[in-house]
């Protein structure tokens, strides 16, 4: 009996390491025929596990989504590493998660061997959690978007923008993107004809979803880089181009992907593009920035730079308070 339970546990394992197996592949790993583990795929099933046949050729065995979610086989980077996930998703930018965070944490540190517990207690010993205060979002919202997203259907929601302003949007959503601050959807607005990135705090969807679409052609190979150019130049109503001399290493440091858009020239500088709100609090950034640099364009922007140095040496040049 414990040697059959050893084995299941074993299949159970391999199932979880990857999407197909044959029933050769199978017996092979385990060191049994092919009809015992036929027998342990039927255990498995009566356990609860949803393992599938896979039709075809070889055939074969895959393990499913079911009703219920049956208990997982971690091993130990990955039992460490949920947990680490969990701890930080407790701090996290989607509301309520935090409760349900901390209690699959407690489940999951109660079981856990004491080698590995040892390890995330070691992590949280020392690690100081900087509370999240930004805008949260509703994982309700997410869940909501993510199944228009999966299932290409149409999606209406009231959308409040910077300005305060309200309005209702017809949109095609494409990709959910979190930046560890905030959450975007990129979507092609059917009512402005264009694609467009939104705050998922800023809106609420209205249900239930509407008609399925066809899919268009992305706006960009890079997902992710076409949202951070959003977030950081189209955002805003001016565009700066910057050379910082700079590795691009270093620049990546001061310069978050939120900020703004850092790309290599050659190896001691690099070149940033960016969105700002007024050329003078643009060029003190800069400043702030703490390195050399280079305006490229535009020429409004060089002449705050040179306002910005002329204000500071007239600060540098007064007397001090006697």
């Amino acid at each position: 009996m414990r040697e059959t339970s050893a084995r299941l546990l074993r299949l159970l394992s391999l199932l979880q390491a990857r999407r197909d197996w044959s029933g050769a592949d199978l017996a092979d790993r385990l060191g049994v025929t092919d009809r015992t583990v036929r027998r342990d795929v039927e255990k498995l099933r009566s356990l609860g596990y949803p393992v599938n046949a896979v039709t075809g050729t070889a055939g074969g065995y895959r393990l499913g989504a079911g009703a219920a979610l049956p208990p997982l086989l971690l091993d130990d980077d990955e039992a460490v590493a949920v947990a680490i996930g969990l701890r930080s998703a407790s701090v996290g930018s989607v509301t309520g998660l935090e409760e349900t965070s901390v209690r699959a944490l407690a489940k999951l540190e109660q079981v856990l061997p004491s080698r590995l517990r040892n390890r995330v207690q070691s992590l949280r010993a020392v690690t100081t959690p900087l509370v999240y205060a930004g805008p949260v979002v509703d994982p309700g919202v997410l869940t909501v978007i993510a199944g228009a997203v999966r299932d290409q259907e149409r999606l209406r929601f009231d959308y409040r923008d910077h300005s305060g302003g309200s309005s209702v949007r017809d949109v095609e959503p494409l990709r959910l993107v979190h930046t560890g601050r905030r959450w975007y959807l990129i979507a092609f607005d059917v009512g402005r004809e264009g694609w467009r990135t939104f705050r998922v705090d800023r809106l609420a969807p209205r249900v239930p979803t509407g008609p399925r679409f066809a899919p268009r052609e992305p706006p960009a190979a890079d997902l992710a880089a076409y949202a951070a150019e959003g977030l950081t130049v189209r955002a805003y109503p001016m565009r700066a181009v910057v050379r910082l001399w700079l590795p691009v290493e270093q620049a990546r440091e001061l310069v978050s992907a939120t900020a703004g858009q850092v790309e290599e020239v050659d190896a001691e500088s690099c070149r940033l593009v960016a969105g700002a709100s007024s050329w003078e609090g643009f060029a003190g950034w800069m400043v702030w920035l703490g390195c050399e640099f280079e305006v490229e364009e535009p020429v409004e922007l060089r002449e705050a730079v040179a306002a910005v140095a002329e204000r500071l040496g007239r600060a540098a040049r007064s007397g001090g308070v006697g």
